[in-house]
């Protein structure tokens, strides 16, 4: 995609206005959504770098908060900012271009004004198949593991993973995803040029070349802890559902469950031991409208198509499983320890003795039983692992 494909969406204007105003307003500000819903973009800088003080129809606000969005608005300069994303390779996207996700209008008047872009894919078009996978920082070598195992096979199933960069489940999510030649989407707390954490500047610029990097903030803006958490609506909202891998109640990760919850979306949960800390906000999801998964293909299956099923479980089948039913109670009427004769057998088994004295010789050939005298009894040695299909219904 060139950096040119937003310009058949939002006016020239609008778009330089918005620019602007992602310096002006912090992610999720309500009263500056419903500003942008009265007045749109450029209407709304226009009054907020006018020489009226704007308290008459900027209304919601205290004159001080009011002040602090003059100032802001007066320092940005949007043009430089388009050409520092143009400079990386990318762009800026509104509300109305042809790229822009419609689920994030969900958010209402918390939705962002705009998104700071790096890399080549359409962002609409990939969150239409988007799973959230979300965790702890701090994560086990267990939360990591499960974390790159969903990562790599959401994006072996065509899924695209997205997450936000962070040590941890973060982290493990997107190079599962980059191991597997997937897709991945980063959503950052800070300016799309900035890399945050540092240790994983190498990961988002391959995430940026392979995948896509998004922001709601201008280039060079520094994350700040109000950032990361607003930050968890937008992954929230982006994506067909949250999987949160290790969380303690006190989470992040649990903050972008609920924010999947309130709009609407799948919420799911990777359990963990129930002496884990790590793991404990992770069961009260569960405890409440959360889901439970173990892997990619039960993912996929409650966020997918009709048809994208995870396969069926069960246990290990033993050649008794294969018995048909008759003959498995005529098995089970047997002593564990020394033998009967065939009538006592038959009692056992709510049968008659001749349909049991049948059943009898049928076990008998494929290695269950043995017969001493005018008695039966269990096999002593080990039943062949095939014996069972060879003479079993």
């Amino acid at each position: 995609m060139t950096n040119d494909a937003v310009s058949d969406g939002v006016g020239a204007g609008e778009r330089l206005a918005r620019a602007a105003l992602t310096r002006v307003l912090e992610p999720g500000d309500e009263h500056g959504g419903r500003w942008l819903a009265e007045f749109g973009a450029a209407g709304l800088l226009a009054r907020l770098t006018s020489g009226d003080d704007g308290r008459d129809e900027l209304k919601g606000v205290g004159e001080q908060r009011l002040e602090g969005y003059r100032t802001r608005a007066a320092a940005a300069v949007p043009e430089r900012d388009l050409a520092a994303v143009h400079a990386l390779g990318g762009r800026f996207v509104c509300p109305g271009d042809q790229e822009w996700p419609s689920q994030l209008d969900d958010l209402g008047d918390a939705r962002p004004v705009g998104l700071w872009v790096r890399g080549r894919p359409d962002l609409r078009i990939w969150s239409l198949r988007s799973v959230a996978l979300v965790g702890a920082r701090a994560c086990t070598p267990y939360g990591a593991h499960m974390a790159a195992a969903l990562g790599t096979g959401l994006a072996e199933r065509g899924w695209v993973v997205t997450s936000g960069a962070a040590f941890g489940v973060d982290g493990a999510a997107h190079r599962g995803a980059l191991a597997a030649g997937g897709a991945t989407v980063a959503v950052l707390a800070c300016g799309v040029d900035v890399a945050y954490p540092r240790g994983h500047a190498e990961l988002i610029g391959r995430i940026a070349e392979q995948g896509l990097v998004i922001g709601e903030l201008p280039p060079g803006a520094h994350p700040t802890r109000s950032r990361f958490v607003l930050r968890n609506r937008v992954i929230a909202a982006l994506t067909r559902g949250t999987v949160v891998v290790e969380a303690e109640y006190r989470s992040g990760s649990l903050v972008t469950a609920r924010g999947a919850q309130r709009l609407g979306r799948f919420t799911m949960g990777v359990p963990g031991p129930a002496t884990s800390g790590l793991s404990a906000g992770v069961h009260e999801l569960l405890r409440g409208e959360g889901v439970l998964v173990t892997d990619a293909a039960e993912v996929a299956e409650l966020v997918g198509d009709i048809g994208d099923l995870a396969p069926g479980r069960r246990g290990p089948v033993v050649p008794r499983d294969l018995l048909d039913p008759d003959s498995a109670r005529v098995l089970e009427a047997l002593p564990a320890q020394g033998a009967a004769d065939g009538r006592e057998i038959a009692r056992g088994a709510g049968t008659t003795a001749d349909e049991a004295l049948g059943r009898l010789y049928e076990l008998h050939s494929l290695g269950f039983v043995e017969r001493h005298g005018d008695g039966w009894q269990l096999a002593r040695r080990p039943t062949p692992a095939g014996a069972a299909r060879r003479g079993g219904t």
